[in-house]
């Protein structure tokens, strides 16, 4: 049953839930959502109990919006109040652009942003938020034509939109994590702005955010954390016990002259920044992926793989949360989500606008 009060949310590429999380916070109910992931529909259903149907577990190309809509409970000529989704974009990811192959467009989730216009046209909701990776408003010869398709598109479907990229961090999250939000109403509604950062500190080579507060740390974060070994959590392979000798917050150029080590192993930036990365306590946990690498961090200080509850926490959900499936899809699901902190504070603002 629908709660009373609460505007209907419909999602697509919905993965774990992160953005889901943050539109339940923000007031509104996710009542139909299309996740082809097993076992992150499974995710979705045991976590969402406001879902009108069972997850949609389809290719959203095979999913009319008809079907989502009467998934969600509406009839006639009712419509969603919000509309969200996160659709994977990989040829413009940080990794992907490495790769002439994802460069040139030549990948079927390029299309999936089609699909998110598509059903934004047919379903006309009262609001839509997009999210997806930062990349993708890069000036290159990938991404500047599908980001200038997009917004055309968008226009078309008769919605005005705004965008920007949020770094999690900057928004009380535990993890430097920068991601483009599009926020839309139709044409000739008062367009919601995006919310300010509310802390700030080192990304990279620069600062970023103006909120007056300072990041969230990681070790803030895991503060009294309770938790069990895991069998996958010990790093094997070539380089795994090299982790023990690197401190805090440092990676694998602590093996380079350099650096002065006495006998180096590695040459300077030879390797990602990731490989054999360590989270410093003091300061917010790097980007966590989806997929990474048998070497690639970033690991907990104590020289292992982030356990399930830490990764919770590092993204903002909730202790209780519960993910299905094997350790690594969970990291997949996990690594995908959208930190649903941020989440609701952008969501927020679209609702003080849109609701």
């Amino acid at each position: 049953m629908a709660v009373a009060g609460k505007g209907v949310a419909i999602s697509l590429f919905s993965g774990a839930g992160g953005l889901d999380l943050g539109v339940e916070a923000a007031g509104y109910q996710v009542r139909a959502a299309v996740e082809l992931n097993d076992d992150a529909a499974d995710t979705m259903e045991k976590n969402f109990p406001g879902l009108a149907s069972p997850v949609i577990r389809d290719d959203i190309m095979s999913v009319p919006t008809r079907e989502l809509l009467r998934a969600a409970g509406l009839r006639g000529r009712e419509r969603p109040d919000l509309l969200v989704g996160g659709p994977p974009c990989t040829p413009f990811s940080k990794s992907g652009f490495w790769l002439d192959w994802k460069r040139a467009g030549l990948d079927p989730d390029a299309s999936l942003l089609q699909e998110y216009t598509r059903v934004l046209a047919e379903a006309r909701p009262r609001a839509f938020v997009l999210e997806n990776v930062y990349a993708l408003t890069y000036r290159n010869r990938a991404s500047a034509p599908a980001f200038e398709r997009l917004l055309r598109e968008i226009d078309a479907a008769g919605y005005r939109c705004r965008w920007q990229v949020l770094n999690a961090a900057d928004y009380g999250v535990p993890q430097l994590r920068p991601r483009l939000f599009v926020v839309g109403v139709p044409k000739r509604s008062s367009l919601p702005e995006l919310p300010a950062p509310m802390h700030s500190g080192q990304w990279e080579r620069r600062r970023t955010g103006t909120g007056g507060e300072p990041h969230v740390t990681s070790g803030q974060a895991l503060e009294g954390l309770v938790t069990v070994p895991e069998p996958e959590e010990v790093v094997r392979g070539r380089w795994g016990h090299l982790l023990v000798e690197i401190p805090p917050g440092e990676n694998y150029l602590h093996f380079t002259k350099e650096r002065g080590h006495p006998a180096p192993i590695f040459e300077w930036r030879s390797r990602y920044w990731s490989f054999l990365l360590k989270l410093d306590p003091a300061r917010p946990s790097p980007t966590i992926q989806a997929q990474p690498g048998p070497n690639v961090g970033p690991f907990h200080w104590e020289g292992r793989r982030l356990r399930v509850p830490e990764l919770k926490r590092l993204f903002t959900f909730p202790d209780d949360f519960e993910l299905v499936g094997s350790r690594r899809s969970v990291q997949a699901q996990v690594g995908n989500s959208v930190p649903p902190l941020l989440a609701r504070q952008v969501i927020e603002q679209v609702a003080a606008t849109a609701g």
